[in-house]
């Protein structure tokens, strides 16, 4: 036998014993059915696929692409990630879902030491006191959506504000970073309330913000408890009355299902608008023959994600996770989405973030032309400093590089 045909066959035994070695394996965790499946759940798995189609083979095979429903429950989130990383050879899991379900899943990458980037949750601990070597943090979070939105609406006057939660870590968070941008911009925040995940009926909770007579009614919740909470409101004749909704964090999948009439002038920050340049029109116009909508910033930022993993694996030529990660950073992130983002220690994703204001019914110029973008916040001012978070990387770090100078 030539050396070249035993080389051959050497390849050919090494690849039948352990068939997924080299097969890099991506686990998308999603809201497929509940509140979020709008702004995350099919269209996310859609995203993955389009990645991994585009970018081609990674180490020699083409890239596999899994999905599950995480239910928006951290139990079950666990077992899907523990299976997928202990027996499904999964290397990356990316989207996340909620808040509480993406601290359940970082803590078991971190046990498992894979790779884990989130798209969907928004709180800030993910990169704070909770940070991991295993973790990144791509599209927002609540830091960045109280100083950007919060900030801008105090500033243009909405000086009382009484706040609306998810009665979860997601809604926790982003009212305690919020009410830190109100006090800070000299506003005064009035009081809070918290409801259930997928409470269909706000009533009680509107109530009480229209009898604080505060002048915004900040919505620390998502997706269809946002929605859900700006219906009642407009029934309940809050704007009318002088008071206005902060939506701070709101998805394009949100404004279609309130319609321009019931969301024109609301203010909400994104990573992404599908109209912005001819790059995200492309993505998107993709985007919409598959899922049927406009793609959310999850959407998008799992696509993001997803390609920024893939070019790291290819040029290490390697899946090892800590060495993908120290790449992922090096390596300055560019797609139609982000304009030389930069991954952080402490797992957070710099990136431009974008202000929108929706249209006036009159305004809109056709379907899914429903926002303007008012402002431009870079990276370094939206998101929270590095030292500020808590992080033990950062402060690892820190003592690391004392040490060799």
């Amino acid at each position: 036998m030539s050396r070249r045909n035993l080389m051959m066959l050497v390849a050919l035994l090494a690849a039948t014993a352990n068939p997924a070695a080299a097969q890099v394996k991506i686990g998308v965790l999603s809201d497929m059915n509940s509140l979020y499946a709008d702004i995350t759940g099919k269209g996310t798995g859609v995203a993955a696929h389009m990645a991994a189609e585009d970018f081609g083979p990674v180490l020699g095979k083409p890239v596999e692409i899994v999905t599950a429903d995480h239910q928006n429950k951290a139990d079950v989130a666990v077992n899907i990630a523990r299976n997928w990383y202990d027996n499904e050879g999964v290397d990356m899991i990316t989207d996340g879902g909620s808040s509480a379900v993406a601290l359940a899943v970082e803590e078991v990458s971190r046990q498992k030491q894979k790779l884990v980037l989130f798209n969907g949750p928004a709180s800030s601990d993910i990169t704070g006191k909770n940070c991991s070597p295993y973790a990144a943090h791509w599209n927002y979070d609540t830091y960045a959506l109280s100083h950007v939105t919060g900030s801008a609406i105090v500033k243009s006057g909405g000086k009382s504000w009484f706040f609306i939660g998810a009665d979860y870590a997601f809604g926790h968070a982003l009212e305690r970073d919020t009410a830190e941008v109100v006090a800070k911009e000299g506003g005064q925040v009035l009081g809070a309330v918290y409801a259930p995940i997928n409470t269909s009926d706000f009533s009680s909770f509107l109530l009480q913000a229209q009898a604080s007579k505060a002048e915004i009614i900040g919505l620390a919740n998502a997706g269809g408890d946002a929605t859900n909470s700006i219906k009642q409101g407009a029934e309940f004749g809050l704007i009318q009355h002088g008071q206005k909704f902060a939506a701070l964090l709101m998805f394009i999948t949100d404004v279609h299902s309130l319609g321009l009439k019931t969301a024109q002038g609301l203010q909400f920050t994104s990573a992404f608008y599908w109209d912005q340049n001819d790059a995200t029109r492309a993505f998107s116009n993709r985007f919409i023959k598959e899922v049927g909508h406009m793609p959310t910033m999850v959407q998008a930022g799992v696509y993001s994600a997803t390609i920024h993993y893939l070019k790291a694996v290819k040029a290490l030529g390697s899946k090892d996770p800590l060495k993908v990660m120290e790449k992922m950073r090096e390596t300055p992130i560019n797609d139609f989405m982000t304009h030389n983002g930069q991954l952080r220690i402490d797992g957070r994703v710099l990136r431009d973030m974008y202000l929108l204001q929706v249209k006036t019914p009159e305004e809109s110029k056709g379907p899914w032309d429903y926002a303007r973008i008012i402002e431009t916040v870079p990276g370094d001012k939206a998101y929270r400093p590095l030292d500020a978070g808590g992080c033990p990387l950062v402060e690892a770090a820190k003592k690391d590089s004392s040490q060799t100078k």
